[in-house]
């Protein structure tokens, strides 16, 4: 390796460094506030304390609003893994006019701005005559999920062999149970992927749900917005926090599982 070569592996080791603290500043500036003593965010905190953990069994409404985004999240993730899954499948195997457009479209949520797809769900709903909140949201969650569940799904029956299906069937295998003995299993590295991401994505969303709340079912992110405006102290960087773990708890959970690289691809 020459000087050059050397001086660009350090450059690029520098810009990787750089990226990566940007982007975890802020996660780990809102864990140590979270541990703050102070009833105002400040860093580095006066003093350690546990105290805006134990004020979030006192905040009000705050386990309503976990429960709901919980149950919304599974139940959203639940479908976009059927819906995803037979959609994905038609994709692959259909020979149809369409299919890339198709595709194209179950993952256009990811590519549009969060508020445009929210006034867009909100207007359609309302001109449905729909306006209960709760199935609202979790048809809006289901297409917040849903690219998450196809783009892996997508990718993951494009590397299987399907021949395997037709040899378990000259093994005296119906159809559907050998798509339940060979393809599920198959697959189950991608379902767990995306399953994960997506319970991430539907508990975290924002700008789509501010769109579909009312006063009786208000997911977390709303909530934590409605503390922010009522009473701004630290218990929403505890909150933030137990969203982190979470997140990592996924991680854990699918790089032991499935393997990181298997995640990322």
């Amino acid at each position: 390796m020459n000087g050059t070569e050397r001086i660009a592996r350090a450059a690029s080791w520098a810009v990787a460094a750089v990226v990566v603290l940007f982007l975890l500043g802020p996660l780990v500036v809102t864990v140590v506030v979270s541990f703050t003593s102070s009833s105002i965010y400040t860093l580095p905190p006066p003093e350690w304390s546990l105290r805006w953990y134990a004020a979030l069994a006192r905040k009000q409404g705050l386990a309503e609003a976990v429960g709901l985004s919980v149950q919304i999240a599974v139940l959203s993730t639940v479908l976009a893994l059927v819906l995803g899954t037979m959609a994905a499948i038609a994709v692959v195997r259909g020979r149809f006019a369409g299919r890339e457009a198709i595709a194209t479209f179950a993952v256009s949520p990811l590519m549009m701005p969060g508020l445009v797809v929210g006034v867009a769900l909100l207007q359609a709903f309302r001109g449905a005559g729909l306006r209960d909140a709760w199935i609202s949201l979790i048809l809006a969650h289901v297409v917040v999920t849903l690219p998450f569940v196809m783009r892996t799904l997508l990718a993951a029956l494009e590397r299987f062999d399907f021949t395997l299906i037709d040899a378990a069937r000259t093994l005296g295998l119906s159809y559907p149970q050998a798509v339940l003995k060979v393809l599920a299993p198959g697959l189950a590295p991608a379902f767990l992927t995306s399953g994960l991401f997506a319970f991430l994505a539907s508990m975290d969303n924002y700008p789509i749900s501010i769109f579909l709340t009312d006063a009786r079912n208000k997911t977390l992110p709303i909530k934590m917005l409605q503390y922010l405006e009522e009473q701004p102290d630290p218990t929403l960087a505890a909150i933030s926090t137990g969203l982190i773990v979470l997140a990592l708890i996924a991680l854990a959970v699918g790089s032991r599982a499935v393997g990181l690289n298997r995640m990322v691809h």
